[in-house]
């Protein structure tokens, strides 16, 4: 096992082993706290270019299996942990998380503190750092310091054309159909598909550059903007369609990255948080309800809306309740219309690996689309 370097942008540097593949990688360095599923956030699309760091220090006691991924590769840019597992001891695995990170290539480094370094970065923000391992390593502090800061910063980046789909295609609705959903796939989890399916929900998933006239053509109950990674000021076109959407009164719900879309499209600001939220188990206020939720998160932007909890839509969409506000630091985590049938959250209904406190909103999806059919 060789030396790995993990280098921050700041110029600290931490001293480990290499772990998955050898090589160099370069990214936004954040941190998740979840204690499981972390194949799911390996898997997860959201987290394109970024170098994810496990806060729980033991990592890879289960393996990995293909039912429980998010996508059909995984997408960080690189992996931190402090002690992985030796061993895979679970029924349902099929190989180790090593020798998967290994198959795509992807550059991680163990045996640092990561605690240490979650406080770093939970005091001087999500940062750009590179890690480097064999022949990568062997340049100097120097040399590694200035190729970090030559990377692409994460503000201003646009990435979801590098996630999505490349052609549009459907999934059948479980059941007796209820209706049809068209999606646009910014990084979309297949976790966010099954629900929808389950609740009697036939989809049809589009690339990110469709445009609104496809969309409208292809005859939706609701539109649906899902996840994704990157900065959603760089998202112009995305909040361009979902002006459209909105327009023609066709119900919306979003997710995440579609969450910070819709904030855009009712005339909102967004801007990017000093080291986001990541992890699943962040609790967050319903306030159409007055229940709190543990809920799964990663985002590094969010939606600013001064005053409220209701308040007029700066591009005239009438009245938006901030809906879901984080209990940690307030960071607005939901948005619902009150004069369009359009709502969105800032976190992961879907969460696969839990908690499944919010699975309820895509029941909330299937009320809005058959209220609107009534109301039609």
């Amino acid at each position: 096992m060789s030396t790995a370097l993990l280098v921050l942008e700041d110029g600290r540097v931490f001293k480990g082993q290499s772990y998955g593949a050898e090589g160099k990688t370069l990214g936004e360095l954040v941190f998740a706290t979840g204690m499981t599923g972390y194949q799911e956030t390996l898997t997860d699309p959201s987290y394109a270019g970024q170098i994810v760091v496990q806060t729980a220090p033991h990592i890879g006691n289960t393996g990995v299996n293909s039912r429980d991924e998010e996508s059909t590769k995984v997408w960080v840019a690189g992996y931190v942990v402090r002690d992985p597992s030796r061993i895979v001891s679970n029924f349902r695995a099929e190989k180790s998380l090593p020798d998967e990170l290994k198959k795509f290539g992807i550059v991680s480094i163990s045996g640092i503190d990561t605690r240490a370094l979650t406080i770093h970065l939970r005091s001087a923000g999500s940062m750009r750092a590179g890690i480097f391992s064999g022949e990568a390593a062997e340049a100097s502090i120097d040399e590694l310091l200035a190729q970090v800061k030559s990377a692409a910063q994460m503000k201003g980046l646009s990435l979801s054309d590098q996630v999505t789909t490349d052609s549009a295609y459907t999934v059948a609705a479980e059941g007796n159909k209820v209706g049809k959903v068209a999606i646009v796939d910014l990084g979309i989890k297949r976790s966010t598909i099954e629900h929808m399916a389950a609740r009697g929900l036939e989809i049809e998933v589009f690339p990110a550059k469709v445009d609104a006239a496809t969309l409208i053509a292809s005859n939706p109950d609701a539109v649906f903007f899902s996840n994704g990674p990157g900065d959603p000021e760089a998202s112009g076109k995305q909040v361009e369609v979902l002006r459209e959407i909105l327009q023609q009164k066709i119900p919306f719900f979003g997710i995440c990255f579609g969450n910070q879309l819709l904030g855009r499209a009712l005339g909102f600001d967004t801007y990017k948080l000093t080291f986001g939220h990541r992890g699943i188990n962040q609790p967050v206020m319903d306030r159409t309800t007055g229940k709190v939720e543990v809920t799964a998160h990663n985002h590094g932007f969010a939606v600013k809306v001064d005053g409220g909890p209701e308040v007029d839509s700066p591009a005239g969409f009438g009245r938006v309740l901030v809906s879901h506000v984080s209990l940690n630091d307030n960071v607005v985590e939901g948005l619902q219309c009150l004069d369009i049938p359009a709502f969105s959250v800032q976190y992961h209904p879907e969460a696969a690996a839990g908690p499944h406190d919010s699975n309820y909103l895509f029941d909330r999806l299937v009320e809005v689309i058959e209220s609107n059919k009534v109301a039609k």
